[in-house]
């Protein structure tokens, strides 16, 4: 599992003309899901995006997690981040998982960060053709990749 992390001070998502998902200050998550993924990858994941410590201190320092500042999550699926573009102009995306695998994993995905942070999160929906807006804090923005976790 890949995602994308952006620290905002407000996000959301809207789909058909309706807004699905709305966050103030917290974290957007654009997670990938690819074939070779389980339920492990989810687990380490989540809790590395709830304790990760990027929001700033009293000192104005990036010393405090996601928990720890109360903040909000918007995870929306993207199959796009495992684009392979090695070949040619038209990105493959080959190694995204399929649908009937992806959607419980991202699912679990949403059960797991509700648990880790013990609140609801809001989200994006799985499939759809999203307008995501945001504001981005800092700015931060960080990939982590659940294959890389040395």
């Amino acid at each position: 599992m890949r995602v994308v992390v952006q620290r905002v001070s407000q996000a959301s998502v809207t789909v058909g003309g309706t807004v699905t998902g709305a966050i103030r200050q917290g974290l957007l998550i654009f997670l990938g899901i690819e074939e070779s993924d389980g339920e492990g990858d989810l687990i380490w994941l989540s809790s590395k995006i709830v304790n990760m410590r990027i929001f700033d201190d009293t000192d104005g320092v990036m010393n405090i997690s996601l928990q720890e500042a109360g903040g909000d999550i918007l995870l929306i699926s993207q199959f796009t981040l495992h684009a392979s573009t090695k070949k040619g102009n038209r990105p493959s995306y080959i190694r995204a998982a399929k649908a009937d695998k992806a959607m419980p994993l991202y699912e679990k995905m949403i059960e797991q960060l509700q648990s880790d942070l013990g609140k609801k999160i809001a989200t994006g929906i799985f499939g759809a053709d999203m307008k995501v807006a945001l504001t981005n804090d800092g700015p931060v923005t960080i990939i982590v990749d659940s294959k890389h976790k040395e």
